[in-house]
């Protein structure tokens, strides 16, 4: 979601650049997660607001040295520091991904980072365009955002119009429909915008992919659940970013949370074609102690008066809370 301005200073790459530490399953130069943080001299940990700041370790995907990042608070902010680290511009950064270099969805960074999670950016690579023919009224695309004014491709439906096009990747960030710019358009009116032209008719796209090391050019991924990879951390905490307030500290997702949060994000999916899992975790938090649907319906106006969900969305969300509390997912 959009959250403010970019900031970016001129400090010198060297500062937050790690050139010869190695973490297990990170990529080139990937710095050490394990390292002790215990106070050398046995003393008791500061309070909290004397604390130093939580540093997080991340690399470009495509191969970099590590740096470290730390004081940010939403999303746009942390695409800043990831810049500032390896001397890039914030607009290069297309996504992240938690723990792979890979161009996983399913490790892509939401509204949560776990206290011991590497991050990896996605920086702009080759651009492509490419006429397709809507020869259904569905492409088979579902639309995520980066949070920072970038949507991108996260699924691509088998067997539907945009899988019989190979140039069409999961990771693709869309540039351009027909000629218009849409940077900096939400999630939800791009997919409103691909849904909306017409059937029976050819349509321009202009694509960006990711930057690819030479190990990620494999056969194009459709967006499937891949086997899990090792998480390099085993903490339980979490770094929330919420795109209203400040980033707080939380336990790691209860099992109620992961349940509703999934089936909510379904939801998004079926009926408005986009994946967030930001915002399917505000709504599970707007709604869990809600009495009815219709409080739940003016709870969410208040919190999210952006976007204009159906009713029947709406009620279908309230039920699969309801569900998830109750253990019946």
């Amino acid at each position: 979601m959009p959250l403010g301005p970019w900031k970016k200073k001129n400090k010198s790459t060297k500062e937050h650049l790690v050139e010869n530490e190695v973490v297990s399953g990170g990529h080139t130069g990937a710095g050490s997660m394990s390292k002790s943080t215990v106070n050398g001299a046995g003393l008791p940990a500061p309070p909290a607001n004397l604390r130093p700041k939580l540093v997080f370790h991340t690399q470009l995907a495509h191969g970099s040295p590590t740096g470290r990042i730390e004081g940010f608070g939403n999303v746009k902010e942390l695409y800043a520091k990831i810049a500032e680290a390896f001397n890039i511009t914030p607009p290069e950064i297309l996504f992240c991904t938690l723990n792979t270099h890979k161009i996983d969805m399913d490790k892509l960074l939401g509204g949560q980072i776990g206290l011991e999670d590497f991050i990896f950016a996605h920086v702009r690579g080759l651009k492509k365009e490419v006429e397709v023919y809507k020869s259904e009224d569905a492409l088979g695309l579902t639309i995520t955002d980066n949070g920072a004014g970038y949507a991108f491709i996260k699924r691509i439906k088998d067997g539907s119009v945009a899988d019989n096009v190979k140039v069409i990747c999961v990771g693709d960030h869309i540039e351009c429909i027909n000629g218009q710019n849409i940077v900096g358009t939400r999630h939800y009116e791009v997919a409103r915008m691909l849904k909306d032209l017409p059937k029976d008719k050819p349509f321009t796209l202009k694509l960006v992919e990711p930057m690819k090391a030479f190990d990620m050019l494999e056969p194009r991924s459709k967006g499937a659940k891949p086997a899990g990879e090792n998480k390099i951390g085993t903490g339980r905490g979490t770094l929330r970013l919420r795109s209203k307030g400040p980033a707080t500290v939380e336990d790691e997702p209860t099992e109620f949370e992961e349940k509703a949060v999934k089936k909510v994000d379904d939801l998004l999916e079926s009926y408005m074609g986009i994946r967030d899992t930001e915002l399917a975790a505000t709504m599970v938090e707007v709604g869990r102690d809600k009495k009815n649907p219709d409080e739940f319906a003016m709870a969410l106006d208040e919190t999210l008066g952006d976007f204009a969900f159906p009713d029947e969305f709406v009620f279908d969300v309230w039920g699969a809370i309801g569900d998830a509390k109750d253990g019946r997912l």
